[in-house]
């Protein structure tokens, strides 16, 4: 009996080993190992006081601060795998070649064959540690309330000391401390972010900078002054025409400025006077224009609003003997044989002055609508030009100035043109 049961070992072993092959197959067909990566992984750099310690710093370079991770597994214990679970570490002891760290991966806790990063190297570039000293520059980003502009703006500090990798702290053109004002109503004390700009306007990441603010940081005084449109008064009294003609009055752009300042100063002021001097002129026989600066006639503690709003142009209307003056605005010009490739403008004019000569009773009900053109036969050419001025009046009258008027000529622009500039493709 026992022979018996000795004699057929060898089937036996071929049977067993005949089921662990099954065993294996089916727990790999059912649970098979495979790949999966994981993206955006941070690389934590270790033991970073082999270089800081020899006054020296360093600089991630090539995007290698993230990487992929590509983790190898079985099926079932993959899915327990997050990326919150995978720490890449880039140990600084490892530096080799002077710009290369091994890049490490550990899953801490979960089974797994293999787990590599792509790349498999922190691309650093090591270099001398510098300081500077750096003002401040406060600035503002959103609006403030209706009827406030914004004042005097203070930086606390107002100067600041930055450390990192020299060329980084070379680099740094200006350094601001920016606040959003949106709303604001009166004066505060915002906190605020602080960005280093390089000379071409591009912000500079702060990663591997030090400054000296603290857990303070810094923050930006926000002076606030109201805003008020205020109307122009000319004294005309030294205006005067030739003997025979007269003046028919004074027209001027802007009509009213806005300006800013406290708000004791701001609630008593109606109107900016401007001294009979600046319009001194006499002898005047033909329409004259005027440049005014106004600055000089604002009250101590206001501005203007717009700093570039203080050229005020005074059209001054002269009528000659027996003529009547007659305002036509540049809109209601016929335009004949404009250029179909040109578009038309009229720049800065606004208002043509006719004077005609005629009968009083005509002069009474004359209306020049439709009855003043330009004629742009002979301009055929993008450009500026000054064109006469044609106007129809009725039987018995005649215009007695020289109308002209600055007009601008622009090529129309192909609507199928994309914004590269290229034909579209119909």
């Amino acid at each position: 009996m026992k022979k018996s049961l000795t004699n057929n070992f060898g089937l036996k072993l071929l049977a067993f080993l005949s089921a662990v092959i099954m065993w294996f197959l089916v727990v790999n067909i059912d649970d098979p190992v495979r790949s999966e990566t994981f993206y955006n992984i941070p690389v934590t750099v270790i033991n970073e006081e082999v270089v800081t310690e020899s006054n020296r710093t360093y600089q991630i370079v090539d995007d290698t601060q993230n990487v992929n991770v590509t983790v190898t597994a079985k099926g079932s214990d993959l899915k327990k795998i997050s990326e919150e679970d995978i720490v890449a570490t880039a140990d600084m002891k490892e530096l080799s070649l002077g710009t290369q760290v091994p890049i490490q991966v550990s899953i801490e806790g979960k089974d797994y064959e293999e787990a590599y990063s792509t790349p498999r190297n922190l691309q650093v570039k090591i270099d001398e540690e510098a300081k500077n000293n750096f003002p401040i520059t406060p600035t503002t980003s959103g609006t403030v309330r209706e009827g406030y502009v914004i004042g005097e703006l203070t930086a606390n500090p107002e100067k600041v000391t930055i450390r990192g990798p020299k060329t980084v702290i070379s680099s740094i053109s200006r350094v601001c401390a920016e606040v959003n004002v949106s709303g604001l109503s009166e004066n505060s004390t915002l906190e605020a972010t602080l960005v280093l700009y390089d000379a071409n306007d591009n912000v500079i990441d702060q990663t591997l900078l030090a400054n000296n603010l603290g857990e303070e940081g810094v923050t930006v005084d926000v002076e606030l002054f109201q805003t008020k449109n205020v109307s122009l008064k000319f004294d005309t009294s030294k205006l005067s025409a030739a003997e025979g003609y007269s003046i028919s009055g004074i027209s001027y752009e802007p009509q009213e400025v806005q300006v800013s300042g406290e708000e004791d100063v701001i609630k008593e002021l109606s109107e900016i006077r401007i001294p009979a001097e600046e319009l001194e002129r006499t002898g005047l026989t033909q329409r004259t224009e005027v440049t005014i600066d106004i600055q000089p006639y604002l009250p101590d503690g206001v501005t203007l609003t717009d700093v570039n709003a203080n050229n005020v142009v005074v059209v001054i209307s002269v009528n000659q003997p027996g003529a009547r003056s007659f305002e036509v605005s540049t809109s209601s010009i016929v335009v004949n044989n404009l250029a179909d490739d040109l578009e038309l403008s009229y720049g800065n004019t606004v208002d043509l002055e006719i004077q005609i000569k005629g009968p009083d009773e005509v002069l009474d009900n004359l209306s020049l609508a439709k009855k003043v053109s330009i004629d742009l036969k002979n301009y055929t050419a993008a450009g500026t030009y000054k064109v006469p001025v044609t106007v129809d009046v009725p039987k018995g009258c005649n215009v007695v100035n020289e109308v002209t008027v600055e007009i601008i000529l622009k090529e129309v622009q192909d609507e199928t043109t994309d914004q590269d500039g290229q034909e579209g493709v119909e």
